[in-house]
């Protein structure tokens, strides 16, 4: 069942006033669910001119793209690497977790800050109040930052291959095995970001990237007016370094915001309103659900999305606040990546990643 549903409590052995009546909000699709209807709801591409993205970045990314001449949505397979997990010294967002970070692109020093701690690492007294806490590890929205400030400052290429020879101008470029590591924080715990690290943020953010990329060209757009981060992982992102990461397209950065947890205000808009609750019933029949997995030309999106940002899309809007690296590719990992993404293609042919 995807429509909406309505009980009485009394129906359903909910133990509150049997008078009291329920409204689930219907499922757009499989994997974009009523939460992302409730979204939809909220900020309302299909009301506008404006060609809207709208993303909730999770396990599965949910994405709907539209205007009020067509909406189109998807869901995308990023995985847990924006949550912390798969990633060495990820953790979630709580005290301790470094959560903003900034790497000086000439003597490739960092500094960060840590959720409930008010001053940077490298301000005064900053040691004192992080000791009370502790630093645990890195969440989302540092994760993002951090492998960002990387290619910014020329630690990583635009594959996402740690530079060795950068050992030589920072003690933070650190061999491990045959690949080589960022130190973070050289203090107890270490905090390191490795190479397997930076390659599961790759994978994470190109399967949103290309899914992004699809509903694009179901449009027939090159471009996306305005950008909405839905959610609470959305709400901590910030933009430009999303837009640095390729893990969204290139858009006015004043136009890319975070709404919060859209589908909450879209499930109380429902409830406390019957125009609203037809409304989106009408408008969930008519957003076109487009499958991913199979999407034949999904898997060369993906492969274009590993690179940072992108290896064929130009971000324009980009680069008038940001300086981007010259572009230094590696053959070796060129064909990793390539086989990543023929791994993942697999997969969904599989039904393990949809």
């Amino acid at each position: 069942m995807s429509g909406a549903l309505q009980y009485w409590a009394s129906d359903i052995d909910i133990d509150i006033n049997r008078g009291a009546r329920l409204y689930m909000l219907p499922c757009i699709a499989g994997h974009v669910g009523a939460d992302a209807a409730g979204a939809t709801l909220s900020e309302g591409p299909y009301r506008q001119d404006k060609m809207m993205l709208l993303v909730d970045v999770g396990t599965n990314a949910e994405i709907v793209l539209g205007n009020r001449e067509r909406v189109v949505a998807a869901s995308s397979p990023t995985g847990p690497a924006f949550e912390g997990a798969e990633i060495s010294c990820g953790q979630r967002a709580a005290p301790g977790a470094i959560e903003r970070v900034r790497i000086d692109p000439v003597t490739l020093e960092p500094k960060y800050r840590v959720i409930g701690v008010d001053k940077w690492s490298d301000e005064e007294g900053f040691e004192d109040d992080a000791a009370k806490i502790g630093v645990t590890g890195i969440c989302g929205s540092a994760i993002i930052e951090v492998v960002a400030e990387m290619y910014l400052s020329g630690v990583i290429s635009e594959d996402g291959v740690v530079d060795g020879a950068m050992a030589e101008k920072s003690h933070r470029i650190i061999a491990n095995g045959r690949t080589f590591s960022y130190l973070l924080r050289d203090g107890e715990p270490k905090i390191t970001v490795t190479q397997n690290d930076i390659r599961a943020i790759q994978l994470a953010k190109a399967a949103l990237y290309a899914g992004i990329k699809l509903l694009m060209e179901k449009q027939g757009v090159d471009k996306v007016d305005t950008i909405r981060f839905a959610g609470a992982f959305g709400s901590f992102i910030d933009p430009k370094y999303a837009m640095v990461l390729g893990l969204i397209p290139d858009c006015e950065l004043t136009e890319v915001k975070a709404v919060g947890n859209a589908a909450g205000t879209g499930a109380l808009m429902a409830l406390l309103n019957r125009d609203h609750r037809r409304e989106i019933e009408a408008t969930v029949k008519k957003i076109e659900k487009i499958e991913t997995a199979l999407e034949p030309h999904f898997q060369q999106l993906f492969i274009d999305a590993m690179a940072m940002p992108n290896k064929v899309d130009p971000f324009p809007e980009l680069a008038k606040v940001v300086t981007l690296p010259e572009k230094r590719r590696s053959l070796r990992m060129a064909a990793k990546t390539a086989a990543a993404a023929d791994a993942a293609a697999a997969e969904r042919r599989r039904g393990r990643i949809r």
